[in-house]
C-alpha cells in the first residue's frame, strides 16, 4: 500500500468551483528520477480537478488506472483535503486522516481571505488551467504558514504509509462508519457533461509540454501516470 500525495485546499462555493492549493506533500520515491517532475505536476492537476468537481460534505473516492484520490470537502468556504493512494489503500484510515486535517486546521481555513480580497492573484491565476474550472482561486497562505502546513502534511504522509497508524483515530470517529463514501471508477464520472480528461490536459497551462507528452505516452503504455 502506498500514499503518494496529501493536500489541503480551499474551494470556492461558486459555479464553477475554483480551488487554491494551500499546501501539499508528495512521495514520488517509487517513480524514476526522470519521471518525478511530470508525475508531480499531474498529482497537483488531479488533486485540484477532483476537489473542484466533487460535492461538499460528501466523501468521495475517484479511481484512475492504479490510483485513487480520496476527497473530502466541507461547506461554507469549502476547505477540502485530497489524498492520492494506490488502489489497495483502505478507505477508512484515508478519510479518518482527511477529517483530522480539516479539524486541526479549522481556524486557519476559517480565516482565509475571500477571493475578492485578492483580485490580483485571481487575475494572475485565471488561466492556470486553460480557462476551465481547475483555475486557481485567490486566497493562498503566506510563505511561513504554508511551510508550517506542508511540514505537517509531510509528517502525516510518512506516518500514514502504514494505515494501521490510523487505528486510534478510527476508534473515535464512529461517524465515518455511518457515512456513505461515493466511489467513482474513473475521473470522467466527476467531470462536467462533455468534458474529457484529454481536453483538460491539453488546455492546461499548469502542465508543461514535457508533462503533457508524458501523459500521452503513459496513457498509451498504460503505466506510470497518476491520471491516465
Amino acid at each position: 500500500m502506498k500514499v503518494y500525495s496529501l493536500s489541503l485546499l480551499s474551494v470556492t462555493p461558486t459555479t464553477p468551483a475554483q480551488a487554491t492549493l494551500l499546501g501539499t506533500s508528495q512521495d514520488l520515491s517509487s517513480f524514476s528520477f526522470y519521471q518525478r517532475s511530470s508525475v508531480g505536476e499531474f498529482m497537483t492537476f488531479f488533486t485540484k480537478t477532483v476537489a473542484e468537481r466533487t460535492p461538499a460534505n460528501q466523501p468521495s473516492s475517484v479511481e484512475e488506472n492504479n490510483y485513487k484520490a480520496h476527497v473530502f470537502r466541507t461547506s461554507g468556504r469549502q476547505p477540502g483535503t485530497v489524498m492520492i493512494t494506490d488502489l489497495e489503500y483502505p478507505y477508512r484510515p484515508a478519510f479518518s486522516l482527511l477529517t483530522k486535517l480539516l479539524d486541526e486546521h479549522a481556524t486557519l481555513l476559517a480565516n482565509l481571505p475571500a477571493p475578492s480580497a485578492a483580485p490580483s492573484f485571481g487575475s494572475a491565476s485565471a488561466n492556470a488551467f486553460g480557462g476551465n474550472p481547475s483555475q486557481a482561486a485567490a486566497g493562498g497562505l503566506p510563505p511561513a504558514q504554508k511551510g508550517k502546513l506542508e511540514g505537517t502534511l509531510a509528517g502525516y504522509l510518512t506516518k500514514y504509509q502504514d494505515p494501521k497508524q490510523a487505528d486510534t483515530i478510527m476508534k473515535v470517529q464512529k461517524e465515518l462508519d455511518e457515512t456513505k463514501i461515493v466511489l467513482h471508477k474513473t475521473i470522467e464520472s466527476v467531470l462536467e457533461r462533455g468534458e474529457k480528461l484529454d481536453n483538460l490536459v491539453e488546455r492546461s497551462n499548469a502542465l508543461s509540454a514535457q508533462s503533457k507528452m508524458f501523459y500521452k505516452t503513459a496513457k498509451k503504455q498504460n503505466s506510470c501516470c497518476v491520471v491516465m
